[in-house]
């Protein structure tokens, strides 16, 4: 599927540039908005596949928007992108269904090589984010709402076959789809297809709640600094 975004943000310069980047690379950028209510309205006309969008907006955050978004659209994949480096920030991002969290200053080749990765199912976070969410779910404080909802237990894990398991604690230790099928001796597409089915059976929403909950129960002790 060609990719298809929707962009959102308050300030119209850095929206105009943003768009400007995304087409020269050969990205289809189907609308703007610039707050999380004109975001839901966009979504919902447009139907874009992944949408790019700030945090810190007037009338609508893009946390709220976010939540709104993904109740009633939860196909489209949504990437904050801000300046926020806020713990709290990107935790509730992931939390909420976020596919990825990229901070403003990430370079362009970095941002339209991560939106490439983002359609083949990789999760794009700012380096050091990967580590830090990781961290915090250890704490148990990240996904308290997860447990409410469904009660997670470890014998999830029992649920998974053994080429899952190793699949799944390469890909919590930051190791790519490329390296992991290497080590394997899979292919891209065929360890891409274990991760699918590993959110499948976890009952989970996307590879970074997956990732988080390998960590939780101890899966793997640390995650690379990508």
């Amino acid at each position: 599927m060609r990719m298809k975004l929707l962009l959102v943000d308050d300030h119209p310069l850095f929206l105009e540039g943003l768009q400007y980047l995304l087409e020269t690379h050969g990205i289809e950028v189907a609308g703007v908005a610039y707050n999380g209510t004109e975001a839901l309205k966009k979504a919902r006309i447009l139907n874009p596949n992944i949408i790019l969008m700030d945090i810190r907006m007037p009338e609508c955050s893009g946390l709220d928007a976010l939540k709104l978004i993904k109740a009633e659209m939860p196909h489209i994949k949504i990437v904050m992108l801000t300046t926020s480096e806020e713990d709290e920030d990107l935790f509730d991002a992931v939390k909420y269904g976020a596919a990825g969290y990229l901070l403003k200053n990430t370079n362009a080749k970095r941002l339209v090589d991560m939106l490439s990765d983002l359609e083949k199912g990789e999760t794009p976070l700012s380096p050091g984010l990967a580590a830090r969410l990781l961290r915090e779910f250890r704490s148990s404080r990240v996904y308290e709402y997860k447990s409410s909802q469904h009660p997670v237990e470890d014998n999830k894990v029992g649920k998974l076959t053994d080429r899952q398991l190793e699949v799944l604690e390469m890909v919590a230790k930051g190791i790519t789809y490329k390296e992991a099928g290497e080590a394997l001796g899979l292919t891209e597409r065929t360890v891409k297809y274990h991760m699918e089915r590993i959110i499948e059976r976890l009952h989970y929403e996307n590879r970074a709640q997956v990732i988080a909950y390998a960590a939780r129960i101890g899966l793997v002790a640390d995650v690379r600094n990508y």
